[in-house]
């Protein structure tokens, strides 16, 4: 059996972390406000389940400053991976007229459409060689190989804090519309709307927890060949006691929701053509030696013996064209893709 584990390597950072439970399974949670209290490698999904829950690996062994991957024992049994055996059902021209409808309706006035595709596993790439090509082609981003028996195994590159900090300092981000990235970026009154929601809908929330806080932007952020508009949160929390309360109010923000959020929540589960899984949840070290790094779980594969799953979505509003929204959809799963073909 292999144990539960999470090794990652931070935006702009040389140097990975590995976090191991040597012992039992993760603990599982069916709420953010549970994560109060807790210390470890969280990874949460979309929408917390049974079949689907927050889960927290215990830090049993932490080893910081890994620059070289080469003599991690407990990273070489993969031998433990399924094989996929689930049928993908998902329809993204009939969820995209569905979703679109809603949104000409007044009924929302955000929501994101996401699909997976499989890719299948011929090459003889090891999960740890995929890592490392991630965290090679894509410096700005944050890297994540984990494994729960709950979960299974996943790789994550993923530009998007959700919150970051030391118990004194903390960060969050607005991180929405996307484009291929070029030196001459024209951004559309779309893409400039989608990110504005998803800053105004952080302010509301930050308001609720702290009026100690100012914003940054929005500015153009490269994430390997795409760009994004990102705002920048910095805040200070009168105690810490309060961070799985944050968690919940800021998760799912709208950049993987929708607007208003609960509605939008509750449609996304109902008419979603697939399961997200972990794919728009988030993870990372919480209080890991005093400090956090919580990131969206975005531009990730599950990995099966057989089999890669990818997944990816966009914001839709009531203007949104779905060739274009395809298309975005696509470019978002080349970040993966990329790193199976090893042609980034």
């Amino acid at each position: 059996m292999m144990n539960s584990f999470a090794l990652f390597r931070l935006p702009y950072e040389k140097k990975c972390t590995l976090v191991v439970q040597t012992e039992g399974e993760p603990k599982e949670f069916s709420s953010c406000h549970e994560l109060t209290g807790q210390q470890g490698f969280v990874m949460a999904p979309f929408a917390p389940s049974a079949e689907h829950p927050i889960l927290l690996i215990r830090a049993d062994r932490v080893v910081e400053n890994l620059e070289t991957l080469d003599n991690l024992e407990e990273l070489k049994e993969f031998d433990v991976l399924d094989r996929l055996e689930t049928n993908i059902n998902t329809d993204y021209h009939l969820d995209f007229a569905n979703f679109h409808a809603h949104l000409c309706n007044g009924d929302f006035q955000k929501l994101v459409l996401s699909r997976s595709i499989v890719i299948p596993r011929t090459g003889e790439e090891t999960p740890m060689q995929l890592f490392q090509r991630a965290c090679d082609h894509y410096p700005r981003m944050m890297i994540t190989l984990v494994y729960t028996p709950q979960s299974g195994l996943w790789l994550v590159s993923t530009p998007e804090i959700l919150l970051a900090g030391d118990g004194h300092q903390w960060q969050t981000i607005a991180l929405a519309g996307t484009m291929k990235y070029e030196d001459d970026l024209r951004w559309s009154d779309k893409n400039i709307q989608e990110q504005r929601f998803v800053a105004t809908y952080i302010t509301h929330q930050l308001e609720q927890f702290t009026h100690d806080f100012t914003e940054e932007g929005p500015r153009t952020a490269r994430a390997g060949h795409l760009a994004h508009l990102r705002s920048d949160f910095r805040f200070s929390l009168p105690d810490h006691t309060s961070v799985g309360a944050l968690l919940h109010a800021l998760h799912p923000t709208p950049a993987v929701c929708g607007l208003p959020k609960q509605a939008s929540f509750r449609f996304i589960l109902q008419h979603e053509h697939h399961d997200r899984s972990y794919y728009s949840g988030f993870m990372g070290s919480l209080f890991l030696n005093g400090q956090t790094n919580l990131f969206v779980t975005l531009r990730c594969m599950q990995l099966f013996s057989d089999a890669y799953r990818l997944y990816a979505g966009g914001g839709l509003l009531k203007d949104s064209v779905e060739e274009q929204e395809w298309q975005e959809t696509e470019t978002k799963l080349d970040t993966m893709r990329h790193i199976i073909y090893n042609n980034v």
